[in-house]
């Protein structure tokens, strides 16, 4: 493991979120372009803009969003048989 400190959590997430998304977000939106290096070099292009894009903004929406889910959502209570198991 890197060894990066549990309190980046947060933004370590942000970053592995926002590269898969924009990963395949760009995969499907190149997959017009057709021959196989045309694809992979627009395919490439593609993603890195895409993930610029995405990062700051995952960053400054992921508190919010949980936020806000979390409003929406209760915590789930244990039966009684539950805790004893």
């Amino acid at each position: 493991m890197l060894g990066i400190p549990r309190r980046y959590s947060h933004f370590v997430f942000g970053i592995i979120q926002s590269g898969l998304t924009s990963l395949i977000a760009a995969w499907v939106a190149s997959f017009p372009a057709g021959d196989g290096m045309i694809f992979f070099e627009h395919w490439m292009v593609s993603w890195l803009i895409a993930w610029a894009a995405m990062v700051p903004i995952v960053l400054l929406a992921a508190p919010a969003i949980r936020a806000f889910s979390l409003r929406l959502t209760r915590e789930e209570r244990q039966s009684a048989a539950g805790r004893q198991a």
